[in-house]
């Protein structure tokens, strides 16, 4: 921590902004990581934010992703990372080194051994792009009792009280983002109300430095930069650098970059008429010095004592509990974003309250069942539940709604909610293609403008889905990074969001995601298991034995289980992807097979390696193809109130053709999973007891991929369909 705050001091008696610079430790080689970092001070850079690689990068542009993706290929590690420090500290690195990265990966190693050993390598402190300001306040205490820094993001979508309470943790530099983007922004301009969130920020950081970074390029940035902030973030340019070098010239290219960005020779300096604009507003303000220079560094002795008082006040940012939804389903949920989606988050939350406590909003809702087709029926699988000979089988068909799935329920409550935010465009993930359907017929029916994000594999093996979408007027985007599949599209969602919150609202299809979507998602899917119970009561004059589900991330799991939940009668059964097996690692299985972690905002049962990374998943169900699942069906399965098997490919292929062949009804892949867990549960009961099959969706959109399948498939289940 010191060494930071002695490089800011000696910049600001120099009279220069601190040069913090950016690099990916293993990229483009573990081997020529040293070379860079030394390269780097010989530059005459200040501080060195050193990224520990991520497999889901959400705050990250193309750029360092590409360079994340290298280096976990090169077998880089938290433990390798903390060696290359260590390493280049042996051979002369003096200047300050931060880590930089996202939290899971740091829960893997574990919070207390990471602090240990960054201490030993010769670590200074750590940036976490997505830990949460409340946890922040835990983690930064312990990173002062160990000597290190902790450094808080702000963003310009950041509120007046969020940035108070911000600027209290920060203990040696406040990393400002310029503009509300992913890294590695490359419009070459930088956002000319800059000059006005450095004025909010000095406010509040009493005298703590500020540092400016995301879409900061060349030495026409830098200097403007300098009139106005403390120091100068660069990253993205750098690794751009780098991609460039000649094999083994690394160190000597990042030199050159940071020799040029620091150069004292302004002769061949030409500014932009944007760097002008920058400049000449934060000239023409009444002249305050005290805001924008940094005069007493502030000890850790004068930080350390405020700390559960900070903890106290962050938390009272936080809506009353008792107006408000659970922010957290026992120690699952939260928010682990990026801090420019705290307030657009906060913004949803508002709304989203504001619209279930209003019942004008439910009657909006209710008033488009006959568009959507509820009630859907509940209709007894006579011929199914003869061929078991055991629990009578019934079934829940949302297949029958319109665009073919349960998926219309969300898309029609989060297009009305969309509405009352005065949101004008609309985006969303999708992997088999039907959450991408609902919305685009949503966004048609409402006129608003759509893009969907679907992975380049789920784009293949989904084509008529694809086809529908544009049909219906949306912009489809393939994701052909990562996996291809389901999490990828979340990923790009996610970095798509960042950039237009203003206008944009993202209508996520599964309970999956930061809060509140959890628990918007399963608000408006819950239809489906309230109408199961009226259902049931009216036909059968009691509730259901066993209600069964698919679950991937979770959409219609929660909302077929959830008011259930309380009725301890009723046997809730979730089944999920098996795809070749458990041990096999190609599955999708994450409350049978995963631990526990962070991915895409929230803390769940995850698919992870050792280190933290995220797993590539396999199923032959597109739409169950996800690494994660929705915070409140793990706290769920913590809990014991819902079981969880799983249904390998094969069997999910047997659920298809047993429910096509006896009761005339193609269902999803998906659904074909709950199918086959129905079959099996209702093997084991009595001729009196009642199974009700959340049937999700229809069979249409996979008929292809089954055929394509059965050649291998076929032979293991009896089921031989060629002419």
């Amino acid at each position: 921590m010191e060494n930071i705050k002695k490089s800011f001091t000696r910049c600001k008696a120099e009279k220069r902004p601190a040069l913090v610079t950016y690099v990916t430790a293993g990229y483009p080689t573990k081997e020529a990581t040293i070379d860079i970092l030394l390269g780097l001070q010989r530059g005459h850079a200040d501080v060195i934010e050193l990224g520990i690689p991520h497999s889901d990068p959400i705050a990250d542009g193309v750029t360092i992703t590409k360079a994340s993706m290298t280096a976990l290929s090169n077998g880089v590690t938290i433990e390798s990372t903390l060696q290359t420090v260590k390493d280049a500290r042996s051979r002369g690195l003096q200047i300050p080194v931060l880590l930089m990265g996202y939290y899971n990966p740091i829960l893997s190693y574990g919070e207390d051994r990471l602090l240990d050993d960054a201490k030993e390598a010769g670590v200074d402190g750590f940036i976490i792009v997505d830990l949460p300001p409340e946890e922040a306040v835990r983690l930064r205490n312990y990173c002062t009792k160990a000597g290190l820094s902790y450094i808080p993001l702000i963003s310009p979508a950041t509120s007046e009280s969020r940035m108070k309470l911000l600027c209290k943790i920060a203990d040696s530099f406040i990393y400002v983002v310029s503009r509300m983007s992913v890294t590695g922004d490359t419009t070459g301009t930088l956002n000319a109300d800059l000059p006005n969130l450095l004025e909010r920020v000095h406010t509040y950081s009493g005298g703590v430095p500020a540092a400016v970074g995301f879409g900061v390029q060349s030495r026409e940035h830098y200097l403007s930069i300098a009139s106005i902030a403390e120091g100068v973030v660069i990253g993205s340019q750098i690794i751009r650098e780098l991609s460039q070098a000649a094999p083994g010239k690394e160190g000597q290219a990042v030199e050159k970059y940071c020799r040029i960005i620091t150069s004292n020779d302004d002769s061949s300096n030409n500014l932009t008429r944007e760097v002008g604009i920058i400049e000449t507003l934060a000239e023409a303000r009444e002249p305050n010095g005290s805001l924008t220079q940094a005069d007493k560094v502030v000890t850790a002795a004068e930080t350390n004592g405020h700390t559960n008082n900070l903890v106290d006040r962050l938390e009272a940012l936080n809506p009353d509990p008792t107006d408000s939804i659970p922010m957290r389903f026992g120690e699952y949920g939260g928010q682990y974003v990026p801090e420019a989606l705290f307030d657009c988050l906060a913004e949803l939350d508002k709304g989203f309250q504001s619209a279930v406590n209003d019942p004008k909003f439910w009657e909006e809702f209710r008033s488009y069942y006959p568009y959507m087709g509820r009630p859907s029926p509940l209709q007894f699988a006579n011929r199914l539940t003869e061929h078991i000979g055991a629990g009578k089988i019934y079934l829940k068909r949302e297949d029958l709604l319109h665009t073919g799935s349960h998926k219309i329920n969300n898309a029609i409550g989060q297009i009305l909610l969309a509405r009352r935010l005065r949101k004008t465009e609309i985006i969303a993930e999708t992997g088999a293609g039907q959450h991408g359907v609902a919305t685009a017929t949503v966004c048609a029916k409402f006129g608003m403008g759509c893009t969907i994000y679907m992975g380049a594999e789920d784009v293949r093996r989904q084509s008529l889905n694809v086809f529908r979408m544009k049909l219906l007027g949306a912009k489809v985007v393939a994701v052909d990074a990562g996996s291809r599949t389901l999490r990828d599209a979340v990923n790009e969602c996610l970095r798509n969001w960042v950039t237009s919150l203003s206008t944009t609202h993202y209508i996520i299809g599964s309970a999956i995601g930061p809060h509140p979507f959890p628990t918007i998602v399963r608000t408006f899917q819950s239809v489906i298991g309230e109408e199961t119970k009226a259902q049931m009561l009216e036909l059968r004059g009691k509730l259901p034995d066993t209600v069964i589900a698919c679950v991937g991330g979770g959409s219609n799991a929660s909302g077929m289980f959830a008011p259930f939940i309380k009725d301890s009668t009723v046997k809730l059964l979730g089944v999920e992807a098996g795809g070749e097996g458990l041990d096999s690692m190609r599955h999708a299985a994450t409350l049978s097979g995963g631990t526990k972690g962070v991915l895409h905002g929230v803390k769940t049962y995850i698919l992870q390696n050792q280190y933290g990374q995220i797993n590539n998943t396999h199923s032959i169900s597109a739409g169950l193809d996800y690494p994660g699942v929705g915070p409140e069906l793990a706290f769920w399965k913590d809990s014991n109130r819902v079981s969880y098997i799983i249904a390998t490919n094969a069997e999910a292929l047997k659920g298809f053709k047993m429910l096509s062949e006896l009761e005339g009804v193609i269902p999803a892949l998906e659904t074909s999973h709950a199918v086959w867990g129905a079959m099996e549960r209702a093997k084991t009961t009595s001729k009196d007891e009642d199974i009700v099959i959340c049937l999700s969706g229809r069979g249409d959109k996979d008929v292809q991929t089954v055929a394509d399948e059965l050649p291998k498939f076929g032979p293991q289940i009896g089921w031989d369909l060629r002419f």
